[in-house]
């Protein structure tokens, strides 16, 4: 294998960009600016090369359009639910059953699993924040057990796999051409082993400081918080609840018991083998449904604004997903070079399209030992130092891209390397131990410094980081 100036620019550009991400810095520029001094190497056009600069972020939305328009849509139903109240009368029955710290800690990590496998944890945090942590503070859970159980369950465990929505693992698969079914099972089995584990050894550590129940324990959280926003939230959305309280009923029941049936009838079908699901069917699946329900809400709420209401709702979804997700397209522009099936349309070459990542991979294939664990944990290690620029998801592209040829080299499955870098980049940056991650929101809710929750955080995620890596190998 032959390395051209072209390559060696794509290998200082990918170190480049991971070597920012540990030093906290945006990797936009970076990216951009290595997409096009590799593309003017390539084709020695200065104009072609401004061209390709565009057509990769470019090539790189037309693949990933599908996860901005479930985003939005998934936002754009919370929003018109929120109007209805409906949003938090979908948990405010759980609160009956937080009798004790030690439920409730199960409890708000079940609750906050299962709404951010659909709504993701960005708005989830907020929904069980303002109702579930009150309840639980009342129960003698401590706030930072609060903030720990909402943490590991939902920017941890849910968006690590991100099963429903599909987004992570279409990412991951995308780069090296994997079955992104294949990627998100072998992630979602991954996410609820470190799950599990760190929620279990996360609840060791904070078991000793749970109370028994008592009232004053709420009047000392609330006291000696000095952000009354939740409070303000709660009541205003209790006041929305009253003024549509048969209309929120309604929709708080309509709205999991659609999504469990969906669910069911992508498992079924995935079980029996009736229907197939690939790629992004099951979350176009889910999204088509969301549209239909957004419609209903928003008519239920206003029936006279309601077109109106729904065009604000999507928009207000489309500009959070392009906010939450835009960061990722010329990261991912970038990283599609490393792929010869879109590097081809980036570089505009209909022949012999270069695959830079993997042709570096093949040249420095007798540097590398031939062992599957080092390749593992190695992908494991990329994937956590992706994460440290507190997103999560900008590092997928490349570990996504890493896992095709290195995965052949080593006799290893793609698509399983690629799972292991999916935990490592989602559990670091998702917002368990990135103090400038989406961390924050869960210790505004949770009334704790943000250090606190990284440092609870960190050993139990690491252990069950390991622990699946091992699993993975062992059984995939």
């Amino acid at each position: 294998m032959v390395l051209t100036l072209a390559h060696w620019i794509y290998l200082f550009g990918t170190i480049l960009i991971i070597l920012t991400m540990l030093f906290k810095k945006n990797v936009v520029v970076p990216a951009i600016s290595v997409t096009f001094f590799v593309a003017l190497a390539y084709t020695g056009s200065f104009g072609i090369a401004l061209q390709s600069t565009f057509r990769a972020s470019l090539v790189a939305a037309g693949s990933l359009f599908d996860i901005f328009l479930i985003i939005a849509v998934m936002t754009a139903l919370l929003r018109s639910l929120k109007e209805l109240g409906a949003d938090q009368k979908m948990i405010v029955p759980f609160q009956k059953v937080m009798v004790n710290g030690h439920i409730s800690f199960l409890i708000l990590a079940v609750i906050t699993y299962a709404i951010s496998l659909f709504f993701w944890p960005t708005p989830a945090v907020p929904l069980v924040g303002a109702i579930l942590i009150p309840a639980a503070i009342r129960a003698g859970l401590p706030s930072v057990g609060a903030g720990v159980a909402i943490a590991l369950a939902g920017q941890g465990m849910a968006l690590s796999s991100d099963y429903i929505i599909q987004i992570a693992p279409t990412l991951s698969a995308s780069a090296s051409n994997l079955s992104v079914n294949v990627v998100a099972d072998r992630a979602l089995v991954l996410s609820v082993i470190t799950g599990v584990i760190a929620l279990v050894l996360a609840y060791i550590t904070i078991r000793k400081l749970i109370q028994s129940p008592a009232e004053s324990h709420l009047h000392a959280w609330e006291k000696d918080s000095t952000n009354d926003s939740s409070n303000v939230e709660k009541e205003e959305n209790l006041q929305t609840s009253k003024s549509n309280a048969k209309k929120g009923n309604f929709f708080a029941f309509l709205v999991p018991i659609s999504f469990l049936f969906l669910v069911g009838f992508m498992i079924y079908s995935k079980i029996s083998g009736s229907i197939e699901m690939e790629g992004g069917e099951g979350a176009a699946l889910i999204g088509g449904a969301a549209m239909l329900l957004l419609i209903a809400a928003s008519m239920t709420s206003n029936i006279k604004n309601s077109l109106e209401q729904v065009s604000k709702h999507i928009i207000g979804g489309l500009i959070f997903a392009f906010k939450a997700m835009g960061i990722v397209l010329p990261i991912a522009g970038f990283f599609f070079l490393g792929n010869d099936e879109t590097a081809s349309q980036i570089l505009s070459v209909s022949e012999n399209a270069p695959a830079f990542l993997f042709e570096l991979i093949l040249a420095s294939e007798h540097l590398i030992p031939n062992n599957g664990f080092l390749a593992a944990f190695g992908m494991l290690l990329i994937g956590m130092i992706t994460g440290l620029d507190g997103s999560g998801f900008s590092g997928l592209p490349l570990t996504g891209a890493l896992a095709g040829p290195l995965g052949t080299t080593m006799g290893v499955d793609p698509a399983t390397l690629a799972a292991i870098g999916q935990m490592g980049a989602i559990w670091v940056g998702g917002g368990t131990l990135i103090a400038w991650s989406s961390l924050v929101a869960v210790a505004g809710f949770a009334r704790v410094p943000v250090m606190d929750l990284v440092r609870k955080c960190f050993l139990p995620v690491v252990i069950g980081l390991i622990v699946s890596t091992f699993v993975a190998i062992l059984f995939f």
